[in-house]
């Protein structure tokens, strides 16, 4: 299935139901009262986060959700019944904006979250409701108003803990397939990853995270170069980024220094908040190095880049190096989240 992570819908609350002009008319009653009832409210649209879905591509040939229209009112003091919600399900990490405004609406971070995003019509009033002293036999009763209606930008941002970052051909789809049980395509040339894709890493039986591959990023991508760009910012909910270099890259013109410098210039233009997020360099492919020269050609590299974060050497083919590096981000989230507890 195609991953689609923006898409426009209209919704379309229900009217409220009208109200009524009934009298009584029983036997032995001739001259009875007022008794028309109130119309129903229209139901509204809600979104709901749900976990089974992963993508907004249904939107694409489903672009319109309507709640049902209040029941009008009936004689004998009767209500109308109300009209049915209309929940509308989306997946988790959806930011919900106003089309025509731009305004942001909501943002359904939790499973089971719902955002009123139509609001129904209020019902209208029966003759029974006009009835004074001075006017024993209203004719007059009111219409239900209408319901909401607008278009919406539904805009999915993926919610992981870890986000890897990379030229194409870095090794990150490898790396999420060797440490998780996401398969994403792996392959000798760049753009093999067309879409985000997620992996949750077990640490051990208790201790888990959520990490994100996405496109590659290219130069120039903050002009609208690559797929990567497109995709950076389902990394903007993310605690840690990992900048993943191919420290023996075949074919490219970069060496690994000017492929790094070149991804982290394109995220800086593309948001500083992203460029700020804590990130971890990681050396890939250091199975390609000649035997006993690993540590010195890697120092190198850290030496030219002037980096002075968190360094790790991997393999991410055969998962040398990896599972010290997961237990060090476990360790860091771990951290991280009691530093927010605290906080709170």
């Amino acid at each position: 299935m195609r991953f689609v992570d923006e898409a426009e819908v209209r919704v379309e609350a229900g009217d409220g139901g009208n109200g009524t002009i009934g009298f009584r008319r029983e036997k032995y009653i001739p001259m009875g009262g007022p008794d028309g009832g109130d119309g129903g409210d229209g139901g509204s649209v809600y979104l709901i986060a749900v976990e089974n879905v992963n993508t907004l591509v249904d939107f694409r040939y489903h672009a319109v959700h309507r709640a049902q229209r209040g029941q009008n009112g009936m004689s004998r003091n009767c209500t109308g019944r109300k009209g049915d919600d209309c929940y509308v399900q989306v997946p988790l990490g959806t930011q919900v904006s106003d089309f025509e405004t731009g305004e942001v609406i909501g943002d359904l971070t939790k499973i089971d979250e719902t955002l009123l995003v139509a609001k129904g019509g209020f019902h209208g009033l029966g003759n029974t409701r006009f009835k004074s002293s001075i006017n024993r036999a209203p004719q007059k009763a009111s219409k239900g108003s209408e319901g909401e209606h607008r278009v919406l930008m539904l805009e999915l941002t993926l919610i992981a803990d870890v986000g890897l970052l990379g030229m194409p051909n870095a090794g990150k789809s490898s790396l999420i397939r060797s440490v998780s049980s996401a398969t994403p395509k792996v392959a000798d040339y760049p753009f093999t990853t067309l879409h985000p894709n997620l992996g949750v890493v077990s640490v051990d039986d208790l201790r888990s995270f959520v990490i994100a591959d996405i496109p590659g990023v290219i130069e120039g991508a903050a002009e609208g170069a690559g797929l990567g760009l497109q995709f950076l910012k389902h990394l903007s909910r993310t605690g840690l980024l990992l900048h993943l270099i191919d420290v023996m890259p075949y074919e490219s013109m970069d060496t690994p220094v000017e492929a790094a410098k070149k991804i982290i210039h394109e995220v800086e233009k593309w948001s500083e908040d992203l460029a700020n997020k804590p990130r971890w360099l990681i050396l890939n492919k250091i199975d390609r190095l000649p035997y006993g020269e690993e540590d010195d050609y890697c120092q190198a590299i850290v030496d030219e880049l002037g980096w002075t974060g968190p360094v790790f050497k991997i393999a991410a083919i055969n998962g040398k190096g990896t599972r010290e590096l997961m237990f060090a981000i476990m360790n860091f989230l771990e951290a991280e989240r009691r530093k927010d507890s605290d906080q709170e």
